[in-house]
């Protein structure tokens, strides 16, 4: 593991915290064996994915913290992140329609597809790669700059377009490596570890009418699980387990 993967899983695991300063380049060194160039190095590419900053007569210090998603509540990551004081913004990079095929046929049926790519931001920091992917006769009267500014989760809502309101989701989570498209569009490294969510949103019929699909950088998001006290389950709120 290199001396920048060592460091980065320090900041994810918050052993270190914003503000803090860390140990200064010789110590570093001499905790990882290597020389003060190749923890310079390291501390450069950190600094790239905005995950550390240099200090004139200070050193280098953490800059930021992951960003938390609870799991179990069926809402947005910006409504929770907004709910913490954090000012999101969403950017829309793609759009276009196509015929469902593949995994988008199983999930949403045949028919012809609108599909949505978009960066999230949190207080100007690229935090998710958010495609979303719905059926095109639903997002006809919306335009790139509703999109922008709501969730579809809102649009859909009070369009009227939808039968019956949404209800709930599922969402599965995995690990990644960053592809070099998407670590352009984070501002991370290539092949850095990330987060690969997929996400089912389901009407109060239980009708698939959303699918989304987010990429998040592993050092910038959190996902927190509360366990759930009911007897004879160790099943926590919000996860389970996959076959």
């Amino acid at each position: 593991m290199s001396v920048a993967d060592q460091l980065r899983m320090d900041l994810t695991s918050t052993t270190l915290y914003r503000g803090e300063l860390l140990p200064s380049e010789a110590e570093l060194g001499a905790r990882f064996g290597v020389s003060r160039i190749t923890v310079r190095r390291a501390l450069e590419l950190l600094r790239n994915e905005g995950l550390v900053d240099s200090r004139q007569g200070l050193g280098w210090l953490v800059l930021q913290e992951p960003f938390k998603q609870v799991l179990g509540r069926f809402t947005t990551i910006e409504e929770q992140l907004e709910e913490l004081g954090v000012t999101t913004r969403r950017c829309i990079v793609g759009s276009r329609t196509l015929r469902a095929s593949g995994r988008l046929e199983e999930v949403l049926g045949g028919g012809e597809l609108m599909e949505v790519t978009r960066i999230n931001l949190a207080d100007g920091q690229p935090f998710a790669r958010v495609t979303v992917w719905v059926q095109a006769y639903l997002t006809r009267n919306f335009s790139l700059s509703d999109l922008e500014e709501n969730s579809f989760y809102a649009l859909l809502s009070r369009s009227g377009t939808l039968r019956l309101p949404l209800a709930r989701a599922v969402q599965n989570i995995a690990a990644t490596l960053i592809s070099e498209e998407d670590a352009e569009l984070l501002k991370v490294s290539p092949g850095s570890p990330g987060l690969l969510c997929e996400r089912i949103t389901f009407d109060r019929a239980d009708h698939p009418i959303l699918f989304s699909r987010y990429v998040f950088p592993g050092s910038r998001a959190i996902f927190e699980v509360e366990l759930s006290p009911q007897v004879n389950s160790i099943a926590p709120t919000g996860l389970r387990l996959l076959e």
